[in-house]
């Protein structure tokens, strides 16, 4: 029972509640990453992606042009759950599937955000195509999906393989128009660990708890969540919280968690995680591997 309410959760985030079978064709089309790529493993894991995708919420509303544009342009205060599973599904597109469904979803959010600019209430003007705020949203998307698959899955990935996982992002927000070059025109953009907490740390000057960041917060720790899956759901959301690096807490004005109360998450979490993990490999990474040729015992 459990495992069928876990599944149509995953459905109707990633594919409207539908089959993913457009992640099956054509045979053969690795998109672009494949099956050998870190993104593919550390995206394959539902638990630790909703877990990452809270975290990255949190820290992007810290950043006040950033949740201006989303602020402005986004159905998100009204349909939350609409927006999540947008961003879910252009996440899945990009990871897992082909090549020409990859590119349409990258083509498609680029165009979308070539058109929208506005005004924030202290004056300020922004774009939401200006690449400084989409690399503020895909340092904290790419930092906090990783931090989550490490601690709630995957421990021991290797320095080696993290690196990766960041060198392979940079391909989709690099496609999105995030160019980040020097005075002089070389590419800048971080492709490691290194030089993405080094490039996160260049932001904190700019960052702050203004009354639309408690807003999302309360938002996104108060989110309501269907009855059958309350306890799952009420787990995910204080991972996400306690998913947070720990500069971040004094900002949101709060204490940063002992290690007691994290272990208690984590295991709580890893109590249920099993059929967790079991759905989504009946979703779209299945059907990608399917694609490639590749079949579960």
């Amino acid at each position: 029972m459990l495992k069928q309410l876990i599944i149509q959760q995953v459905r109707s985030i990633v594919s409207g509640g539908k089959p993913p079978t457009e992640f099956l064709y054509p045979p053969g089309d690795p998109g672009l990453f494949g099956p050998d790529s870190v993104v593919w493993r550390v995206h394959g894991d539902f638990m630790s992606m909703m877990i990452g995708g809270i975290s990255s919420l949190i820290l992007q509303a810290l950043h006040p042009l950033a949740l201006a544009g989303v602020w402005d342009h986004s159905s998100f205060r009204e349909d939350l759950k609409g927006r999540l599973g947008r961003t879910a599904f252009f996440i899945a597109a990009t990871t897992y599937g082909n090549t020409e469904m990859a590119l349409h979803a990258i083509a498609r959010v680029k165009k979308v955000h070539a058109s929208l600019s506005g005004t924030h209430p202290d004056g300020r003007h922004y774009r939401v195509s200006d690449p400084h705020l989409l690399y503020w949203v895909h340092l904290t998307e790419s930092f906090s999906f990783l931090n989550a698959h490490k601690i709630y899955l995957n421990r021991d990935i290797s320095a080696e393989d993290q690196d990766q996982y960041y060198s392979e992002m940079s391909t989709i927000s690099q496609g999105l128009g995030c160019q980040i070059l020097d005075s002089d025109g070389n590419d800048i953009f971080a492709k490691d660990k290194a030089h993405v907490e080094k490039d996160i740390e260049s932001y904190f000057s700019e960052l702050e708890y203004s009354d639309r960041s408690e807003w999302v917060v309360d938002l996104l720790e108060n989110f309501p969540v269907e009855p059958n899956t309350y306890i799952l759901n009420r787990l995910i959301i204080k991972a996400g919280f306690y998913n947070l690096p720990d500069w971040a807490y004094p900002i949101l004005g709060r204490n940063i968690p002992t290690r007691l109360e994290r272990q208690l998450v984590n295991q709580s979490i890893n109590l249920i995680a099993k059929p967790v993990r079991w759905a989504l490999t009946n979703g779209v990474h299945a059907h990608a591997k399917r694609r490639m040729g590749i079949y579960d015992a």
